[in-house]
């Protein structure tokens, strides 16, 4: 009926020549149905505005771009070390490895490297070797860093913006930096990583209700204060969701967007069937063989896991400030609670490991930064709540549940990813799908554990939208 309805308004905004002539030509009636086809493809989700300073808003504030250092002192490492000699430590169950958590005795062995080898001044030093800035947005002091090719010897150089998620920072993104800004190529990119307000240095929201809809529209405004006009997006975990909301809002900026892990939920009869018939007639359902293998079989791999790794966001989801508490009061325990997601979730194989495969794939220098970030900034209860503000009601009824994305969308699926979701499943959501990857190795901190891989994946998506804008 709405088709109709608006067939009619174009029909009746026309004069009577026009309207003569669309009588009698079908091609008119096509071109009708064309646009109104075209017009629904753009359609887009309300932009809005926000507040979450503290007090009374909006205020005029201050839109400055303000540099911005990361400090430490002897009295902060002198807390940390006082508070991780009182810490309890509980025996672990006899062979249990990561089964029921960050096993206790090798976490005493991470404790005993952090407290008398890890060197935090000189991991600070690590973080300010990129330029960092703050500027106010909605009344928050939102944190970034912005990186330039240092030599461009003229190449293109196209505006990124990349996100991160939980439990992860900007810094998970040290390793791939300058595989995207200092390389050989026809294109290089100008990097801009922002910390999720109430992540690391971004200030925490006042009030509550800050989503994943107004971090997007909070990082667009930091892009347009930038002067960019047009940009890259690339984001996992809440990034992921976070940039797909910044292409729903403003589809116009967004060049392209690439994700590594999609949030498509499984909906409709259509995917239930994919689900019972895929395994053994997966041509009919879209299904590729990699598909299932990676899907299949379907109750173990993708039912009981997830149970048994989501305990984690029922808590955050509902009583965030509870759990939290203990965290932001013990180091240790912030330590075991964070890096146990860096074990599982680059390989859910890991938990039958003793140390839990955590230097597999990482330093233990890169983790304890990462923990130092969350620990030095008294963050983690904050980065908790985001997710109580955005699974607080069901996420079907939300307007970007039922948006479509338009804008050329690129998606590296990585074998060890917390699940799998096929081409076919993606499309449901994101309309214009230019490149789709099955990634060789690697889980969910995909910056982080494979840089080299997202790099390649991200230039040969951006290269393939840049070609066709081209042409």
């Amino acid at each position: 009926m709405e088709t109709i309805k608006s067939i009619q308004q174009v029909v009746s905004s026309l004069d009577r020549p026009k309207l003569q002539l669309l009588a009698v030509s079908s091609a008119g009636l096509g071109g009708i149905l064309v646009y109104l086809a075209l017009r629904k493809k753009v359609r887009k989700i309300p932009i809005g505005d926000g507040w979450w300073g503290a007090g009374k808003g909006p205020v005029t504030g201050d839109k400055t771009i303000r540099p911005f250092q990361v400090e430490t002192s002897e009295e902060e490492i002198q807390d940390l070390h006082s508070r991780i000699d009182q810490t309890r430590y509980t025996e672990p169950l006899e062979d249990c490895r990561f089964h029921y958590g960050f096993n206790s005795t090798y976490l005493q062995r991470v404790v005993n490297y952090w407290k008398n080898d890890f060197d935090w001044e000189k991991q600070v030093r690590v973080l300010n070797k990129y330029p960092h800035f703050k500027t106010n947005i909605e009344g928050l002091d939102v944190h970034f860093i912005h990186v330039r090719p240092s030599n461009p010897a003229g190449q293109k150089v196209l505006p990124l913006m990349l996100v991160h998620g939980w439990p992860g920072s900007f810094f998970e993104f040290y390793r791939i930096l300058p595989m995207l800004t200092e390389t050989e190529g026809d294109v290089v990119f100008e990097v801009i990583c922002p910390s999720i307000p109430g992540y690391g240095y971004s200030e925490a929201p006042h009030k509550q209700g800050f989503n994943s809809m107004d971090a997007a529209r909070v990082f667009l405004k930091l892009m347009e204060r930038l002067g960019f006009q047009e940009f890259y997006l690339q984001g996992g975990d809440w990034g992921s969701l976070i940039t797909t909301n910044m292409a729903q809002m403003k589809p116009e900026c967004v060049r392209g967007l690439h994700l590594n892990m999609a949030f498509v939920m499984a909906q409709g009869l259509g995917i239930l069937l994919s689900l019972i018939i895929g395994r053994y007639l997966p041509f009919l359902v879209g299904f590729t063989r990699e598909d299932v293998r990676r899907i299949f079989p379907f109750m173990e791999r993708n039912v009981y896991e997830i149970l048994r790794e989501s305990g984690y966001m029922h808590i955050q989801a509902t009583k965030p400030d509870t759990a939290g508490c203990g965290l932001n009061n013990s180091p240790v325990g912030l330590a075991a609670y964070i890096l146990e997601k860096f074990s599982t979730w680059a390989d859910f194989k890991n938990r039958d490991l003793e140390d839990g495969g955590l230097e597999r794939k990482f330093s233990l220098d890169d983790l304890l930064t990462n923990v130092m970030i969350y620990w030095t900034t008294g963050t983690i209860i904050p980065s908790m709540r985001f997710y109580k503000e955005n699974l607080k009601s069901s996420l079907q009824k939300r307007v970007d549940y039922k948006t479509p994305v338009y804008v050329p969308m690129g998606l590296a699926a990585f074998p060890n990813e917390l699940t799998h979701c096929p081409q076919t499943w993606a499309r449901k959501k994101f309309k214009n799908i230019t490149t789709y990857s099955y990634m060789p190795r690697g889980g969910h901190f995909a910056a982080f554990e494979e840089p080299e891989l997202l790099a390649q994946d991200v230039f040969q998506f951006v290269r393939k939208v840049e070609s066709k804008r081209s042409a």
